[in-house]
């Protein structure tokens, strides 16, 4: 090793004093002549390699400030061969006031931001990108007397009230931010930045926080900037008392957040009455593993029945901690991990966890948090796409005794829509051997809305009929709702009900047939009138159920 290092010097010192003719290198040759002519080193070996090129490891490099890492430096050689090189290198950094270099190539965070080291051996270069972040202790002010710079507040949408700076309650300085919670509906909205921003740095949200009552706060987060946001994590459900307590919101992978706008956000409902709630010195804080610990990611351990074409997706996508010895879970953006299929022959997975049902066959579906191998997984069992061949019985009952929404029997009300934007389903409108039928795949619940033109007014209907045919579905749910005389939602006069249909139902649930539903709307006894009928909602075990003949009649 020490022959190598002692040639490849003594290379450098003939590419400088090549001006100086043969003599200047000591090793009587002219300059015409090759490197790999050199003759022997000081050392007396003859034929010694000569250096072709380099390489670093690593070649990017994240560093806080103030910490240190060595740089490795390889040589290759005309043979072939490898060697560790640590003499006769040349260091520099495109930018000492972020990142400096030692003469031997150690590399120092100064300050925040980029810079390249490079590395020379002769005329071979190599260099490292490094990423400099805040160092342990370094802070990002999201709310502190009053809104950090480029900070705003933006309600959510529905939301009752905005957030104020109140100077009458602090737990530091002269002011905190206040929420009001009311006694009805929620309130809630989202601390945001103006410009996005690269918070990857810190690995923590702290916020002070204390109410005019012990009380529990439904949601604080980061990520949502009030319009949402890809990499949004939520705390849920955090204890709050009547004494300021200073709260740590984990992020789940900081090097997500490289371009982000929603800083902290929040959301309380009138489930505890009216109340308040303040939060003071909200910041981005670099808190390191020693105060944080190792994260433990998860995703739910799920089995779906799926048939080819279908689509789902990973669900209860969190990552714990352990701090100050309780364990913090934190629901993180599905978009914070990445997703591995064990067959995607059979099913297929993208990075927002979506999954696509190509073949018949079991696929796993894993997740991992960075380098971190989450628990859990997502089983999807896919069989072979069944549909029926024909349509239901078409029905007989007069025209006069049926108010329809769907079917070609008859001449249908106006319909809003068979998939609400809220809906948890594919619809594709096709026609069985003539029929015109409704297939809802993925079907968790569909939204039909039927009131913008007028609500149905059933007072003088008895039953309610719905065609379902499933090849997969466990359950098949059937919920209406009145809107009440104000003919919208909400106001305090609506009602429903729902009825469940399963293998042990009356009727019961049958798989590769088309089941009449003809149900009595006195069954349906939640609902207090159905003079002001607006809403049909169907909903299943993420299946496939075909839709036809939906009418009221007598």
């Amino acid at each position: 090793m020490r022959r190598v290092q002692r040639r490849v010097v003594l290379v450098f010192a003939c590419a400088l004093l090549g001006s100086l003719g043969p003599a200047g290198c000591g090793h009587g040759r002219s300059p015409a002549q090759p490197d790999a002519a050199v003759g022997p080193t000081p050392d007396g070996a003859p034929g010694d390699p000569m250096l072709v090129g380099l390489t670093v490891d690593p070649t990017m490099l994240t560093l806080a400030v103030g910490e240190t890492h060595a740089i490795t430096v390889t040589g290759t050689f005309d043979d072939g061969s490898m060697h560790t090189i640590t003499d006769g290198l040349t260091w520099a950094s495109s930018a000492d006031a972020v990142a400096s270099v030692s003469s031997t190539g150690v590399a120092t965070g100064v300050a925040e931001g980029s810079a390249r080291i490079t590395v020379h051996a002769g005329s071979h270069e190599a260099g490292v990108d490094v990423t400099v972040s805040p160092a342990a202790g370094s802070v990002l002010p999201v709310f502190e007397d009053n809104f950090g710079s480029g900070v705003s507040f933006a309600p959510f949408g529905g939301a009752s009230g905005v957030a104020s700076v109140d100077t009458s309650e602090h737990h530091s300085g002269t002011a905190a931010l206040r929420i009001d919670v009311p006694a009805s509906g929620y309130t809630g909205g989202a601390l945001k930045l103006d410009a996005s921003a690269d918070l990857s740095g810190f690995d923590a949200v702290t916020f002070w926080a204390r109410a005019s009552k012990a009380a529990s706060f439904n949601v604080v987060g980061l990520g949502n900037d009030a319009a949402g946001g890809p990499f949004a994590a939520e705390w849920n459900a955090v204890p709050l008392t009547t004494t300021w307590t200073r709260l740590v919101l984990p992020i789940p992978l900081a090097e997500k957040l490289i371009a982000e706008r929603g800083l902290f956000h929040f959301a309380e409902g009138a489930e505890e009455g009216a109340y308040t709630i303040w939060l003071d010195d909200i910041r981005y804080e670099k808190l390191g593993a020693a105060t944080l610990g190792a994260p433990a990611p998860a995703i739910a351990t799920e089995t779906v029945n799926k048939l080819v074409g279908d689509t789902t997706k990973v669900n209860g996508t969190s990552v714990t901690w352990t701090i100050d010895g309780a364990h913090e879970t934190v629901a993180a953006a599905r978009s914070y991990f990445s997703y591995l299929s064990s067959a995607p022959a059979v099913a297929t997975v993208d990075q927002f966890g979506q999954v696509v049902a190509l073949g018949v066959g079991s696929a796993t579906i894993t997740a991992k948090l960075g380098t971190l191998d989450a628990v859990g997984a997502l089983t999807v069992q896919v069989a072979p796409v069944s549909a029926p061949d024909t349509g239901p019985t078409a029905p007989t009952l007069p025209a006069a005794d049926v108010i329809s929404l769907f079917s070609n029997a008859y001449t249908n009300v106006a319909v809003d829509t068979w998939h609400t934007g809220w809906s948890n389903a594919q619809l594709t409108e096709l026609q069985i051997a003539g029929d015109d039928v409704k297939k809802y795949s993925s079907l968790v619940f569909v939204g039909v809305e039927f009131f913008t033109t007028a609500p149905v007014d059933a007072t003088t209907m008895t039953h309610f009929h719905v065609d379902v045919w499933t090849p997969d579905a466990t359950v098949v749910r059937v919920k209406l709702v009145d809107f009440g005389a104000n003919a919208a939602f909400g106001g305090g006069d609506d009602s429903e009900h729902e009825l469940s249909f399963d293998a042990a139902s009356t009727p019961a649930l049958v798989s590769g047939a088309w089941l009449g539903l003809d149900l009595p709307l006195a069954s349906f006894t939640g609902m207090t009138a159905r003079a002001h009928l607006a809403q049909l909602i169907l909903s299943s075990s993420s299946a496939t159920v075909y839709v036809d003949n939906v009418y009221f009649h007598r």
